[in-house]
């Protein structure tokens, strides 16, 4: 009839989201080194580029905490945990991707245009 957890899980909910909140204060410190470093090198050398290899790792936490976070939050609200894993994945993942291709293209844009044209406040 109606699925109900015996132990809904609660310490994966928390686990997730708290994993998902330390790595993604670690990607932002790590953006900023990155983009301040390059702002330093690209002053004196203008053939340097901006890299996402130093924010995989970051990244990666994000996305694996979002994942847990989300299934176990399905579960909770009577998700079975296949069905709370077939739909969370899926979200998950295919929403931490478009965020990586935002990043790698916003980086992108910075490297060619600058950081003027970021500046949405002077238009």
């Amino acid at each position: 009839m109606y699925y109900f957890p015996q132990e809904p899980p609660y310490f994966i909910l928390v686990f997730g989201l708290f994993a998902a909140i330390t790595s993604g204060a670690a990607l932002t410190g790590t953006l900023r080194t990155v983009v301040a470093k390059w702002q330093l090198q690209g002053a004196e050398n203008s053939g340097t580029s901006l890299t996402k290899k130093p924010l995989l790792f970051p990244f990666l936490g994000v996305t694996i905490g979002l994942v847990l976070f989300l299934v176990s939050g399905l579960e909770i609200f009577g998700f079975p945990p296949f069905l709370a894993f077939a739909i969370g994945l899926p979200i998950s993942l295919l929403t931490c991707l478009l965020m990586w291709f935002q990043l790698g293209s916003m980086m992108t844009f910075v490297e060619s245009r600058g950081f003027q044209a970021l500046d949405l406040d002077s238009m």
